[in-house]
């Protein structure tokens, strides 16, 4: 068996999705180069972070953060590209699972009770098969052994994608498409948000302004990139 994925690895070398060379013996997902070269915000360390400040006055989210810096044409984009659009679920898996060991050095994740990843609307996640996001919580918690729970947000609109609307476009865009069907499971409970890509922040705000509807939710928000405009 290992001598038929030996010969299977000489015809189709694993390749790094960012530089697109053939991955050496050891090397998980990202070349080595690639893994050093990855734009970390550490926004995880600062309260007071860009992020959080995005939020501030806007919806009561006690901590928020991501792991890397998205930039147009840069190595996150192309990254989040093969993820999302191609089907590369291994890399959302992976970079959740990065991202969580150095969630593991702060405080305020020990209180974490669930991850909630931001929700598809049935329509789209049956169109791309799965939802990145949810990915990307998987990887979080098969380390720090924190529950996914995709059953206490719901979509429950469908919203056209925000990728070319200006701010207050996003926010329209996403204004009360999410509801959250079993507060009970959420009462009393601390929550990490789990999102994809955070730009103007409609996305996570409109879905928060449903959790913190619920008695004494606590919520935290954590994203894979923060694409600043």
């Amino acid at each position: 068996m290992k001598f038929f994925q030996d010969f299977l690895s000489l015809l189709y070398p694993e390749v790094c999705p960012i530089c697109g060379n053939a991955l050496l013996v050891g090397e998980k997902i990202l070349c080595t180069i690639c893994f050093y070269k990855l734009p970390k915000t550490n926004y995880h360390l600062d309260a007071n972070n860009p992020v959080h400040e995005l939020f501030s006055g806007r919806v009561n989210i006690s901590h928020a953060a991501t792991f890397l810096r998205f930039s147009k044409g840069g190595m996150v984009q192309r990254l989040i590209h093969e993820f999302k659009y191609k089907n590369k679920r291994e890399i959302g898996f992976f970079l959740g699972e990065l991202y969580a060991n150095e969630l593991m050095h702060t405080d305020w994740i020990k209180s974490i009770d669930y991850l909630i990843p931001i929700p598809l609307h049935p329509l789209k996640l049956k169109k791309r098969g799965f939802n990145q996001s949810e990915v990307f919580a998987n990887g979080i918690s098969n380390i720090l052994n924190i529950p996914v729970r995709n059953d206490l947000l719901s979509r429950i609109k469908f919203s056209e994608t925000q990728t070319k609307k200006s701010k207050y476009k996003r926010w329209e865009n996403v204004k009360d498409i999410f509801e959250a069907p079993n507060s009970t499971a959420l009462a009393n409970r601390h929550i990490l948000l789990v999102d994809d890509v955070i730009t103007t922040g409609a996305t996570i705000e409109a879905a928060s302004q449903h959790l913190l509807q619920i008695e004494n939710v606590k919520l935290n928000v954590a994203a894979l990139a923060f694409a600043a405009i």
